[in-house]
């Protein structure tokens, strides 16, 4: 990034970035990413503490490997300030070395002892850790690191990987002051890193090596010999790419196999189809180091009589049909004198007369060349199974095939998608919006285009072929291949010159879609690709073909559910004073989920709390919530009791479960499983809260002194299962209480128990000085687990109480005559809160409702003023039967009365208690 005055990194932006603003597009991509995953793990850029493993083993392959090369290492950068560290592939550092050992009295114990975890999940944005998530090459300078130890610093980290695999074994980091930042230590530490991996290659293989140089010592020394062989050997490739059919190849590996297997020298004739034959000789073979082995060798006639009918041998019927006839011979006396040569062919051989001579297999009595490739072929198409789409992300799956192909089937992969793939759509034009999406390769120096680039497409070209027939398409020579060299010729001369020499292009297909095309190139190797390597690079992209397709599929759910979920939830708080409240809500990583949460304001001040969540994920979880949110809201609005309205909750839950065939045959039915529900409705008059549950976890109640509790709430049955009844329970709530409802992806991981959570739980809710907003953000940081398996929501509440002089009431008889005793104490009442111009209408509305009372309701009657946010006028009575309001006819002497009443406030209605009924009406003091 440069210098950014006297530091090294995006100063700036890095503060920009942790106040919350937006630095796209003014940070490397790779450290913005980093940033952001460090944000949400919830890391603190001021934290200093790591995870520390004081016991581990110092055996381990990779170290062994690394010291011989950590120690050059130590002696290049003699005198300097550099910090050189080797971590294995979870980022626990294993070793260091330093330039200056002065440096050992003067770092901090973090930046000098082993032990201590780097990963980014801990550590945030730094070397070790970013090279792991990135699976390449890093640098960080400065203030692009998350930490603020180490904004002074830069580093330069590269993974180390098994060469076999591919799989990342460890990462090798230089970390040294900003001020000493030089171009030049890339190539080193590419170099240390490839050093460490042939290292590594090396111990895995000695075995094999050995026994092939004890063979090919023998070898030697026979020709040199006066008994040199008749003869010519051949490479084995050579004779599997004569006309043998694909049969007669799998036979002689089988055969070759078996006598490798027998460990014992010995020979046998191999019939072909169409009558043709091989001669297998198997020989024990012992290593410099004492590994004993077995050579297979192949004797088949010169090319003349390569086709001819297998012979007749003297101690062999003539109408013998032919078979696999091992002729065992026992092993000679060993001669001490030629120790060194066991495993050479003897000079009365009978297959030295015109024969050619070539090596099958080499290796332990199990193991053989050709054994191992098929081993490895087979490995390879048994680990693309593990590692090709360990997520529902299609650049990520993508990645995995490249990752899986390099280094053992390419030496580079390039991978184009459309467009509309990446988005989770399909494409109806893919060749015409194709975009590189991969280039990985065993260097990073290859002029490919770059991930990102358009990428377009001519009909000769090997890709638009593969796309048009749907099947791969093999460039053995690409110096001779002119469509791929017309498509760019300058860029051809380019890779043609970092000496790319063999290319396998393959159509990703799926499910009758074409989602792009994978291409494989070879360089290292001089062999060209040939139909075996074709037909891997076909099953490989088919399986991760069909991975990226299920990850665009997902995508695409995911994105519309996403959508859909935020819509349906609350998108900004009525307003109200019952409660201060704030939320949160957070999607699953796996899929979007039905959490939901609401705040819905009642008549007499008081508010209803609501936070529930249906069973599943995707699309239908997310379109039920949004049902049952809505009809909750509706039931509210007719001011059930918390467990009347769980119960029309559960009778919808049944009856739409119902309707989409919940209770069918068909398996593959979407019906709704179920859902979980706590409703509250807290009263600031009374400040009485009243509650029920339906199996959702219990609210954690925080009362003003920092007391923490779970409120101990009849559990009642999901909803969906219908039939069983629901239980409200009445508590009284201090005020400034804090009500925490919240869903059970809080709470509940397959890596924590539920009770660790809890304890977490109440040690972030016991500061009652908080505020919602803060709490909110408290409990996530301390509860929520790291990488969350269910959505989760969460409800915060601070309760707050009208006081009690804002509150008039009086109780009357069912006497028409007191109505004007009531009129006239409401207007004093107002007049004394400094109402008065709200007086007149609010004496009118009164009127009509007391005396609806009177005549039609039944005593006791009680009127209740409160002068809330708006002014609410209440009258209860004894009677059941609500009003209606009605269209009078122009002749009707009455039935005007609540019409009136509606004209005057801005709301009105009914609702049930326990001893009878309440009309409110609503009115506004900002209209009076």
């Amino acid at each position: 990034m440069g210098v950014v005055g006297d530091r090294i990194g995006p100063v700036r932006f890095r503060d920009r970035f942790l106040q919350g603003e937006s630095v796209e597009g003014s940070v490397r991509s790779p450290i913005l990413s980093s940033w952001q995953r460090s944000r949400l793990l919830g890391l603190s850029p001021d934290q200093s503490e790591l995870p520390f493993e004081q016991d581990f083993d110092l055996e381990v392959p990779l170290l062994r490997a690394a010291e011989p090369v950590l120690d050059r290492l130590q002696a290049i950068f003699a005198g300097s300030q550099t910090n050189i560290c080797l971590a294995d592939g979870h980022g626990m550092v294993l070793a260091r070395r330093f330039g200056e050992k002065s440096m050992v009295r003067r770092l901090a114990p973090i930046q000098i002892l082993p032990g201590f975890v780097f990963a980014e999940r801990f550590a945030g944005t730094n070397g070790i850790g970013l090279s792991l998530a990135e699976r390449r090459l890093c640098q960080v300078y400065g203030a692009e690191h998350f930490a603020e130890r180490s904004q002074a610093s830069a580093c330069t980290a590269i993974p180390l990987r098994d060469q076999l695999s591919g799989h990342i074994q460890g990462v090798l980091c230089l970390g040294y002051p900003y001020t000493e930042a030089d171009p030049a230590l890339v190539p080193v530490v590419r170099k240390a890193a490839e050093a460490i991996e042939r290292r590594l290659m090396d111990q895995s293989s000695a075995r094999e090596h050995g026994l092939l140089q004890a063979y090919l010592d023998a070898a030697h020394l026979a020709r040199s010999n006066e008994h040199g062989l008749d003869g010519h050997p051949v490479a084995m490739a050579d004779f599997l790419r004569s006309e043998l059919e694909q049969s007669d190849q799998a036979t002689l590996k089988e055969k070759a196999t078996e006598l490798m297997s027998g460990d014992r020298r010995a020979a046998a004739e191999v019939p072909l189809s169409r009558g043709r034959w091989v001669t297998l000789v198997s020989r024990p073979v012992t290593s410099a180091a004492g590994v004993e082995g077995v050579v297979v060798e192949a004797l088949l006639p010169e090319d003349s009589e390569r086709h001819a009918p297998a012979p007749t041998h003297p101690h062999t019927p003539a109408t013998a049909p032919p078979a696999f006839r091992p002729h065992v011979a026992p092993d000679p006396d060993p001669d001490p004198a030629t120790v060194r040569a066991r495993g050479a062919p003897p000079a009365d051989d009978p297959d030295r007369d015109g024969r050619v001579r070539g090596l099958v297999l080499v290796g332990e009595p199990e193991v053989g060349k050709y054994a191992v490739a098929a081993r490895r072929r087979l490995e390879l198409l048994a680990e693309a199974s593990n590692r090709i789409g360990t997520t529902l992300d299609v650049s990520r799956t993508a990645w995995e095939l490249a990752e899986t192909a390099v280094p053992r089937l390419a030496d580079f992969v390039t991978i184009d998608l459309p467009g509309g793939v990446l988005l989770g759509e399909e494409s109806p034009h893919p060749t015409s919006e194709m975009l590189r999406t991969v280039v990985h390769g065993i260097r990073e120096d290859c002029p490919f285009y770059p991930v990102g680039a358009q990428v377009t497409l001519r009909p000769t070209t090997p890709h638009m072929r593969c796309i048009a027939t749907g099947q791969p398409v093999l460039e053995q020579d690409l110096k001779a291949a002119f469509g791929w060299i017309a498509q760019d010729p300058q860029h051809a001369e380019l890779l043609l010159a970092h000496n790319i020499h063999s290319l396998i292009t393959v159509p990703l297909l799926a499910r009758g879609a074409v989602l792009g095309v994978a291409s494989f190139y070879r360089s290292q190797d001089p062999t060209p690709y040939g139909d075996d390597d074709r037909s891997l690079a076909q099953e490989l992209a088919a399986r991760a073909a069909l991975c990226i397709d299920n990850a665009r599929r997902y995508t695409r759910e995911h994105t519309l559910a996403l959508s859909l979920q935020r819509s349906l939830l609350p998108r900004g708080l009525p307003e109200q004073s019952a409660v201060e409240v704030a939320h949160r809500y957070l999607p699953a990583e796996s899929g979007v989920g039905g959490d939901w949460f609401d705040v819905i304001p009642l008549s007499g001040a008081r508010v209803a709390l609501l936070v529930g969540d249906v069973v599943g994920h995707g699309l239908h979880a997310a379109a039920t919530m949004g049902r049952l949110r809505t009809a909750a809201r509706n039931f509210a609005e007719l001011e059930l009791a918390p467990d009347e309205l769980l119960t029309h909750l559960d009778n919808l839950m049944v009856r739409l479960d119902r309707e989409e065939g919940g209770d069918g045959p068909d398996p593959g039915s979407t019906g709704i499983v179920g859902a979980t529900c706590l409703y509250a409705i807290y009263d600031p008059t009374s400040q009485q809260c009243t509650m029920a549950r339906a199996g959702h976890p219990p609210p954690a109640l925080v009362r003003p002194d920092g007391a923490v509790s779970l409120l101990d709430l009849p559990a009642g049955p999901p909803l969906g299962l219908g039939g069983l009844p629901f239980e409200s329970v009445e508590i009284r709530l201090p005020e400034h209480s804090q009500l925490v409802l919240y869903t059970d992806g809080l709470i509940e991981d397959r890596h924590r128990d539920v009770d660790v959570a809890l304890d977490a739980l109440h040690r972030a809710l016991a500061h009652p000085d908080r505020g919602p907003e803060e709490t909110c953000q408290a409990v996530l940081d301390a509860v929520a687990p790291e990488h969350p398996d269910d959505d989760i929501a969460l409800l915060v509440a601070r309760t707050n109480a009208v006081p009690a002089d804002r509150i008039a009431g009086w109780e009357l008889d069912a006497d028409p005559a007191r109505v004007s005793e009531v009129r006239a104490a409401s207007v004093s009442q107002l007049n004394r809160w400094g109402l008065e111009e709200s007086a007149f209408a609010t004496e009118l509305l009164l009127s009509e409702l007391v005396t609806n009372a009177v005549r039609y309701g039944t005593a006791p009657i009680r009127v209740r003023l409160i002068h809330d946010r708006n002014l609410i006028c209440e009258v209860h009575d004894a009677s059941s039967s609500a009003p209606r309001m009605r269209q009078s006819a122009s002749t009707d002497e009455g039935g005007r009365g609540l019409f009136l009443v509606a004209q005057l406030a801005q709301s009105w209605g009914t609702r049930y208690t326990p001893g009878g009924k309440v009309i409110w009406a609503e009115c506004s003091l900002a209209a009076a």
